[in-house]
């Protein structure tokens, strides 16, 4: 069959693109708002704290509290996004896993006398392993993801209370600690080690191979699947990467406070969801990003100290935290869903 159109009357891929994708100008209200308003609501957010309540929350130890607090949430929202950008919604065990290595360093390193680093060690291996299970079963033998990793963070929280006997583990070694507990600039050191994280973790995803396949995956399986993508490899590549990082989120935050306590695992699971959810809302609308969650943890923590030290004597440091995070995981999911509607 003869080709009626010559090859200079053939729409270019780039020209169709041009003529599809809107045009943006530096005054489109739309596209600055749905990328930095959660940035210009913290901004205010701070305002409001400090015309309420200067004494407490103008204060040098206020920011302090916030840049130093974040380390936990910040390694287990990176955990949860290596399986929640290829599609595997949502890992349940993240958490969980945090708090085996934490205790596996503090139990081995303090009531075995095992030296801190071989401890270290030892508990992200456990924790990698953790991540390959679930991903083994997850991808291997396709058992649902939540029904996988909520149990696996039953089993985990079970151990953990048992190994521990229950009881908060204290005496790290101070030359272990040190590693986070040090000043850097004038900041703490565990700000620093959540953003190279976070940094590093965009890196991959915005200009590798493997960032970009993680992305394809997490669109549609099937299609990255006929394009040559080994679909399965990523996904079981992503929970043993969320091991490794809940892993290390968990050592640091033994290393952290010198020691650590197995019953406070759980409670990062509300500020982890509600921190990655609206890291959607910041920078990359509707899309799951590294940086938006950084942005998001600190946004969260302003907030629920912000409240707590305007409401302080009213219990605020116990009801706060849930209520706060759980309004905020609300109105993320709902932000993201319509970013991510408009998206496509």
């Amino acid at each position: 069959m003869t080709n009626l159109t010559s090859p200079k009357e053939k729409p270019t891929l780039t020209v169709i693109s041009a003529a599809i994708a809107p045009q943006r100008t530096p005054l489109d209200f739309g596209w600055w708002a749905s990328r930095f308003s959660v940035i210009g609501v913290w901004i205010l957010m701070i305002v409001v704290f400090a015309f309420i309540t200067p004494e407490r929350f103008l204060t040098p130890g206020v920011p302090r509290v916030i840049l130093s607090g974040q380390l936990e949430i910040i390694f287990l929202a990176a955990g949860l996004l290596c399986t929640i950008i290829v599609g595997e919604f949502v890992d349940m065990s993240v958490a969980a896993n945090y708090g085996l290595a934490g205790t596996i360093t503090a139990v081995l390193s303090v009531n075995l006398h095992t030296n801190v680093w071989i401890s270290a060690l030892i508990a992200i291996a456990a924790s990698t392993l953790v991540g390959l299970v679930n991903g083994l079963l997850v991808v291997k033998a396709g058992v649902n993801t939540i029904v996988v990793t909520l149990g696996m963070s039953t089993v985990l929280a079970g151990l953990c209370i048992w190994v521990s006997n229950a009881q908060p583990i204290s005496g790290i070694p101070r030359d272990f600690t040190a590693i986070v507990n040090t000043d850097v600039l004038g900041l703490p050191i565990s700000f620093f080690l959540g953003l190279i994280l976070m940094l590093g973790f965009a890196y991959v995803l915005q200009f590798t191979p493997l960032g970009r396949n993680m992305r394809f995956v997490g669109e549609n399986r099937e299609v990255s699947r006929l394009a040559g993508v080994r679909v399965n490899r990523i996904r079981l590549g992503s929970f043993v990467a969320a091991g490794v990082i809940a892993g290390l989120g968990g050592v640091l935050s033994a290393a952290k406070i010198g020691g650590f306590d197995a019953a406070t695992a759980q409670t990062y699971l509300l500020p982890m969801f509600a921190t990655v959810f609206l890291g959607t809302a910041i920078l990359i609308p509707g899309k799951f990003n590294p940086l938006g969650s950084f942005i998001a943890a600190y946004f969260l923590a302003t907030g629920t100290l912000g409240l707590q030290l305007a409401l302080i004597g009213t219990n605020s440091n116990i009801w706060v935290p849930n209520v706060f995070y759980g309004a905020v995981l609300i109105i993320a999911v709902t932000v993201s869903t319509v970013l991510g509607r408009k998206a496509r």
